[in-house]
């Protein structure tokens, strides 16, 4: 067990027939003690500094500690944010797929059936075609008719002496 300042003062030293002085003997011993003490004060400030420092690095060390949770957790969040983007962009990628094929189709029908109906329009212009045609030819025929002619040939009677008689139908 270490001396302390009180048991450096309490000593006594036994007396031999020649011993030391007392007085310096005691003035050492004082020196001592005032060094001793002052070294007790100084241990005890270090081991308070040690504590408050023990106490500080502990604080940090949670901190560090806490710091790098976040930081695992933030990565797993970012991870997290990302598979669900890359989820999403997929999901988005399908449905723009799906509306791609729709539209495509839609188009295609719509394509189909205004080719059909062209082949319809071409098909009635056909069959307009040759019944106007037909119609032209009947009027021409009519036209290019005998009876024309003999319209032509056919004499009207004189009107004076046409007067007196009345008109006969041939």
């Amino acid at each position: 067990m270490p001396l302390t300042p009180l048991d450096i003062h309490n000593k006594e030293f036994s007396r031999g027939f020649r011993g030391y002085d007392e007085d310096e003997v005691n003035e050492f011993l004082d020196q001592v003690i005032k060094d001793y003490e002052m070294l007790i004060r100084e241990k005890k400030q270090l081991e308070e500094k040690v504590a408050e420092l023990t106490e500080k690095l502990n604080y940090f060390a949670n901190i560090e500690e806490t710091l790098n949770k976040s930081i695992l957790v933030a990565q797993e969040a970012a991870e997290e944010v990302k598979r669900n983007a890359q989820k999403e962009a997929k999901l988005i990628i399908k449905e723009a797929e799906k509306n791609a094929e729709r539209i495509i189709s839609d188009a295609l029908a719509k394509s189909r059936k205004i080719a059909l109906e062209i082949e319809e329009l071409k098909r009635q212009s056909k069959v307009f075609r040759t019944r106007f045609r037909m119609l032209v030819e009947a009027q021409l025929d009519m036209i290019n008719s005998r009876d024309w002619d003999d319209l032509m040939e056919y004499e009207t009677p004189d009107l004076e002496e046409g007067a007196k008689e009345p008109l006969s139908q041939p």
